[in-house]
Parts: structure tokens; C-alpha cells; sequence
């Protein structure tokens, strides 16, 4: 395992790490002891970091990391997030005491004294403009219940936003082959300021996998399925904002980044870790063998300067116009 700091806080994180959205609910079908087994081999590999939110099965994958992570707590980084178990366009939603309920709950859940990194879950722009959050992460801050802080965005004017609080110690980003546009402006410049960048959606809600064809069907339960047009939240969400058969027919021309590396998707992860202002990504899973599916971008060769440029031409001129919603 590589590590690689996160921002200025002192922090070194496994550059394959794992989110747990899967693991708690709404992509299909969950099953807690695969859950607990593939947090457990992940660890053995090396993997110290873990990304969670209140949300993810209504605080059920807390609970799961709270079981796997049990006795190695000063080992494991946990980070969580909060504010979309309310409306977030509604400043209330964000104060001191809605916050401190949101975090102390999460606590309780984690099994934890403080949170390593808290992060507001993609709000409402101008919640971020507005900036009163930041005081109330200060705050928490100050009474030890969370160590750092940052902020998960949809957009690169939110990460903008973002970075203009000098507290602000990460960004968590979509960003993958086929949503390129945070290399403009938002990844330089939060390197820069020191700021982490931890990528979720890595493929692109499994499109980058090559697995699925234009026909595939997904199980009621999986906002891959109830969330292809952006109906429960941001659609960016959901295939990186591609509708579902356009995605796989794109896939199919990035089929090419397979040959001589492991598969399709250690070389999709491998495109992002060859950005060295990435911190880490942070692919979901559901079973052992997507772990390490996962874990293969590790052995993966890098891209060269020609296949990088073919990427970047390839999104330019066949995906960007496609995708939808704020980014």
C-alpha cells in the first residue's frame, strides 16, 4: 500500500481506500457479514481510511465500520458526513445545535471519541457561500469532537467556495475518465492551499468496470436504477451524470485502457492516482472481490503521456456535452 498526506493535517491515508454508500443501502442488495469480511481483508491489505455519511443506510454503515474498525480505532481513520437527513437549503439545518446532534449521533454510531474528518454532505451552494457553517465545525472543533474538517461538493464552484475557508482540510470530488473538468481550476488550486482531495464515483457508478451492456437492469433498490435522471438526488450522482446506455456505449470505447494492465477498472483508478494531487480515491464495494478488484490499481502500470492526452481528447470531444446537471 502507497500513503499519501492528507492536505496539511498531518495525516497519511491509504491512496486506495473505500467509501461504504453500498455497503449501507441503495445499490442493491447488502449482506452485513460479506460487509464485514471485505472491511476486514481491506484492512489487512493496509487500507487505514474509510469514507461513511449518516446517511448511508440511515447510519448503518457506521455501524458496520464501527464493528470492523473495533480495538484499532487510533490505526483507522474514519470520515463521515452530515446535513442531508434534513433540508439542505434551510440554514437551521447547519446550526450549532442541529450540527452537534448530527455529530454526536455519528459518534454514538462510530463508537468513537471524535471524528477525524467531518464533512458537510454536499449542501446547498449558498450554505456554503454563506460560510456560518464553518464557525460551527470551528466550534465542534474546539471541543474535540472532530479533528478536521472539509466539505463533499458537486460542483467545481462549490470546492471553489469551498476553498476560500482556511480551515476547510479536504474536498471530496467526482471525478473520474469521464468527469474530467475538476483538472481546470478546482484540483490545482486546492493543492495549492494544501487541501485533500479524496474522489469518490472513481467508476463512475461501475460504468468504468466494461461489465454492463446497454440492456442491464438494476435492482429496484439501486439509485442506479431510481436516480438515472437525477429524480432523488443530483445526477451527477448517478453515472457521472451520463444517462445510462450513452454511458456504456462510451465505456466501450474506453475499452482500449484495459490492454496490458489488470482490467478495466485498475486502469480507470490508476488514471486518477497518476494525478498526483489526488490524495486518495474511495470506490464503493459490496463483496471481498471488488475489493480487490479495487486494490489492483496498486499493481497497475501508469498511463503514458500519449495515452493521457487521448483520454483527455476523448472526453473533450465525446463525453462533456453529454453529461448532465451542475458540475
Amino acid at each position: 500500500m502507497n500513503y499519501r498526506e492528507l492536505g496539511n493535517t498531518g495525516i497519511k491515508i491509504s491512496e486506495v481506500s473505500f467509501g461504504t454508500w453500498a455497503i449501507g443501502g441503495s445499490w442493491g442488495k447488502t449482506n452485513d457479514e460479506e460487509a464485514l469480511r471485505s472491511l476486514e481483508y481491506a484492512i489487512d491489505q493496509g487500507v487505514n481510511f474509510f469514507d461513511t455519511a449518516d446517511v448511508y443506510g440511515d447510519g448503518h454503515s457506521e455501524e458496520l465500520l464501527a464493528k470492523a474498525t473495533k480495538g484499532k480505532e487510533d490505526q483507522i481513520y474514519i470520515a463521515t458526513k452530515f446535513c442531508r437527513q434534513g433540508d439542505i437549503f434551510d440554514p437551521q439545518n447547519y446550526s450549532y445545535e442541529t450540527v452537534r446532534s448530527y455529530c454526536e449521533d455519528s459518534l454514538r454510531r462510530l463508537n468513537r471519541e471524535a471524528i477525524d474528518l467531518y464533512q458537510i454532505h454536499c449542501p446547498a451552494t449558498e450554505i456554503l457561500r454563506d460560510g456560518s457553517v464553518f464557525e460551527v465545525l470551528d466550534r465542534l472543533q474546539e471541543e474535540g469532537k472532530i479533528r478536521n474538517y472539509g466539505v463533499s461538493v458537486e460542483t467545481v464552484e462549490e470546492g471553489l467556495i469551498s476553498l476560500e475557508n482556511p480551515n476547510v482540510k479536504s474536498l471530496q470530488i467526482i471525478f473520474n475518465m469521464f468527469r474530467q473538468k475538476p483538472l481546470e481550476t478546482l484540483i490545482p488550486q486546492a493543492y495549492q492551499k494544501g487541501v485533500g482531495l479524496l474522489v469518490r464515483l472513481p467508476l463512475a457508478s461501475g460504468l468504468l468496470t466494461g461489465k454492463f451492456t446497454a440492456g442491464h437492469v438494476f435492482e429496484e433498490d439501486d439509485h442506479r436504477r431510481f436516480n438515472e435522471n437525477g429524480e432523488a438526488f443530483n445526477v451527477g450522482e448517478t453515472f457521472a451524470g451520463l444517462g445510462f446506455k450513452k454511458g456504456v456505449e462510451l465505456a466501450d470505447q474506453l475499452k482500449w485502457i484495459a490492454e496490458d494492465r489488470q482490467s478495466m477498472a485498475s486502469a480507470a483508478l490508476r488514471w486518477i492516482l497518476d494525478q498526483k494531487e489526488i490524495t486518495c480515491i474511495i470506490p464503493g464495494f459490496k463483496n471481498k472481490n471488488q475489493v480487490k478488484d479495487n486494490l489492483g490499481a496498486l499493481e497497475t502500470k501508469p498511463f503514458t503521456e500519449e495515452e493521457l492526452q487521448t483520454i483527455q481528447r476523448f472526453y473533450q470531444e465525446n463525453v462533456k456535452d453529454f453529461i448532465r446537471g451542475p458540475y
